[in-house]
């Protein structure tokens, strides 16, 4: 039986004033706790990983800083939470526009603006169950286990949705037919 208790106050104490053995027990009698709740909000099990050795690192270097025993949950929590939306910022400066210096033509634009226009009619299209799990977790980038607890489904009927919705929109993008710009004033 593993214990859900946080570490205690007097280890906490120990450590804030320094007891190299204190803040060894205090780091590792926290892993679980870390861990577990950086599964939760991550939106990979290594993002999660990254996060909960990240916020052990902090809670190892700045044990000192904690002003009340009672808020190392809270604090740590709060530590974890920061890391996961620091790698999903990350993440999503991957997908940022090119630089300025790429300069698109006004044909690739309207190509881009017709695509995205088209996929998001597809997923328009789903039904509301499969829309919102595909749109949680594929466009906002929520963890699977997240999007099934806000939903309030099992993980295995919320990757059955998810499943359903991409692959609906796959079908729907290779059977539609592209649209095409419109080119006026131009002579072919």
């Amino acid at each position: 039986m593993t214990d859900h208790t946080w570490p205690d106050e007097r280890l906490i104490a120990a450590a804030r004033e320094g007891d190299a053995a204190a803040i060894a027990a205090l780091v590792s009698g926290s892993y679980p706790h870390v861990r577990r709740f950086a599964h939760t909000l991550c939106a990979s099990a290594e993002d999660a990983e990254d996060a909960a050795q990240e916020a052990l690192i902090i809670l190892y270097r700045k044990i000192g800083t904690l002003r009340a025993s009672g808020a190392l949950a809270s604090w740590m929590f709060r530590i974890v939470r920061n890391e996961c939306v620091r790698q999903w910022r990350a993440v999503t400066r991957q997908f940022e526009p090119m630089p300025d210096s790429f300069v698109a033509s006004a044909e690739d634009e309207a190509v881009q603006r017709l695509e995205a226009a088209r996929v998001a009619t597809v997923i328009a299209a789903l039904p509301a169950d499969q829309r919102r799990v595909l749109i949680m977790r594929d466009v906002q980038g929520y963890s699977g286990r997240m999007v099934a607890g806000m939903l309030g489904l099992s993980v295995a009927a919320m990757k059955s949705r998810l499943h359903r919705a991409r692959a609906t929109v796959q079908h729907q993008l290779r059977t539609t037919p592209h649209p095409t710009p419109e080119r006026s004033g131009q002579n072919d």
